[in-house]
């Protein structure tokens, strides 16, 4: 029998925490299955009441992951917005070097679009969560 392989196709090859590298994997598991498997081809989901619930759950987590998501617009990344230059300087006598805080009154957009992509982030957290429970509400009906 061959290895299964997931391929994460969201993912780049740089370093992700376990918590994004567990909330991609999943959605890919559901992507392969709607675009690999083609379960409404092949399964009537029109038959009982909790298989009509489930395909459209199913087709409403696939389209946010594959529509929704990738549409989301960070505040940080608006290229009006001027990202001040990366300082570091060295202390006297210490071997390291200490990030140089940028000027608030002249990074004020960039301090304000920052406090903004804080905010958003932390909803698109939770709707990850929350679509990620969704998801695995629906787990069982992942076959074919």
């Amino acid at each position: 029998m061959p290895k299964l392989r997931l391929k994460i196709n969201s993912l780049n090859d740089k370093w992700h925490d376990r918590d994004e590298i567990l909330l991609h994997a999943s959605f890919q598991i559901l992507a392969d299955f709607m675009e690999k498997e083609k379960p409404g081809k092949i399964i009537d989901w029109s038959h009982y009441k909790l298989h009509r619930q489930t395909w459209k759950e199913m087709n409403s987590l696939y389209s946010w992951w594959k529509k929704e998501r990738p549409s989301r617009k960070d505040p940080i990344d608006d290229k009006r917005v001027i990202h001040p230059p990366f300082k570091t300087e060295k202390k006297e006598g210490e071997n390291f070097s200490r990030m140089v805080v940028p000027d608030k009154k002249k990074y004020a957009a960039y301090y304000r679009a920052l406090k903004r992509s804080w905010r958003v982030e932390d909803k698109w957290n939770e709707e990850d969560q929350k679509n990620l429970h969704r998801l695995i509400q629906i787990r069982h009906f992942l076959w074919t």
